[in-house]
């Protein structure tokens, strides 16, 4: 019997061919990653998310509308998953938004575009509308505020 000895090989001698690929793929990926913008839109959904006043406030004036509440009935609370299939632009430090999200009523859906400002921690809403798609023959815009 020969008692050779076996000479195991590194793990970079074994993997070098497809780690040093992968590895520049990584970087080259997180360098367009941060220079096309995405980790501001991703901040912009954390922020939206964060902040359920702003969409909160914003449903109560809707369910007191009483053309909304003819069309779209009763109207389902905004969950968070809701604020993340949205739209959201926040400008100005945070303290401008631009949001578009859907809300569910027991009679239809639509979306709701916001924009609105924070003034001294507080959201004044400059422009709440719906836009109601479903069901088809009740398709319309209705504006909340500006009160038509």
């Amino acid at each position: 019997m020969h008692d050779e000895l076996i000479e195991q090989k590194s793990w970079w001698k074994k993997n070098w061919k497809w780690f040093l690929p992968v590895s520049m793929l990584i970087l080259i990926l997180t360098a367009v990653l941060f220079s096309s913008g995405i980790g501001g839109i991703t901040n912009n959904y954390a922020q939206a998310y964060s902040d359920q006043e702003l969409y909160q406030d914003a449903l109560e004036h809707v369910k007191s509308n009483s053309r909304v509440i003819e069309v779209l009935g009763e109207i389902e609370p905004i969950d968070k998953l809701t604020i993340l299939e949205g739209e959201v632009q926040y400008s100005n430090n945070n303290q401008r938004v631009n949001s578009t999200i859907r809300i569910v009523g027991s009679k239809g859906k639509a979306r709701m575009d916001i924009l609105a400002n924070r003034m001294h921690g507080k959201w004044n809403y400059e422009t709440i509308k719906l836009r109601i798609k479903n069901p088809p023959e009740k398709r319309q815009s209705i504006n909340i505020i500006p009160a038509e």
